[in-house]
């Protein structure tokens, strides 16, 4: 069983994909392996999962959690992009959001959520892709441990790669619980905000302006 997990290599940082995604029989050797350890932490923190009724099924559901959730970004391969043919040539700026994002921090363990804005200035001989896949995109490089700082640079770079725009923005905005719920104790009101630009979106003052106006008027539309 470990001998699938050990394969891996092991010097990836903690927001890379591994080598290549994980098959069925990977997952379930980590995910028992994962499962053993928390065990031991666990007992390490004398907590007794093997008679505690709320513990006892705790470290297998926590394996599972990280193996197929809050990390199965690292373990599975990126969204197929799905293009449609420019046929009117259109190269006016694209927004949308606001993303769901969840994600989990790197320092602390600690869930960030909060939603994305991407702007997009298709190429007129280029394609243009299929609306959902950028929320499949962020939901892709969400699910592994990440900074902020690191997460809007992979979303971006990922799209520019994959469909070559004359220009590309990404803008988080998210509320990090290792901040409301350790530490200061901050409000949840406290969030981070930060954008990558692409292409023209960085050159540009004036479509980088737009775009970030776009941004407000889409978050002052969401529900309170």
């Amino acid at each position: 069983m470990t001998a699938n997990v050990h394969r891996l290599n092991l010097a990836h940082l903690c927001n890379e994909a591994v080598d290549g995604p994980m098959d069925e029989s990977e997952k379930a050797a980590m995910t028992a392996l994962v499962a053993r350890k928390i065990e031991e932490l666990f007992d390490v923190l004398r907590i007794d999962h093997r008679n505690d009724h709320n513990m006892r099924d705790t470290p297998s559901r926590v394996a599972r959690m990280f193996v197929e959730e809050t990390l199965r970004g690292r373990f599975t391969a990126p969204p197929k992009i799905t293009e449609f043919e420019n046929a009117e040539r259109y190269d006016q700026l694209i927004v949308t959001g606001p993303i769901e994002l969840r994600s989990t921090c790197a320092h602390h363990l600690m869930p960030i959520y909060g939603h994305a804005y991407i702007g997009v200035l298709p190429s007129v001989d280029g394609k243009i892709i299929g609306l959902s896949k950028y929320d499949r995109i962020v939901g892709h490089f969400a699910a592994r441990l990440q900074i902020q700082e690191e997460l809007v640079k992979q979303i971006g770079q990922y799209i520019v790669d994959k469909t070559a725009p004359r220009g590309l923005a990404v803008r988080i905005s998210a509320v990090h619980m290792c901040k409301t719920h350790r530490g200061v104790m901050a409000s949840h009101r406290s969030r981070m905000v930060n954008s990558a630009f692409y292409g023209a979106m960085a050159e540009d003052p004036n479509l980088k302006s737009e775009f970030l106006q776009e941004c407000i008027a889409l978050e002052r539309g969401m529900p309170n």
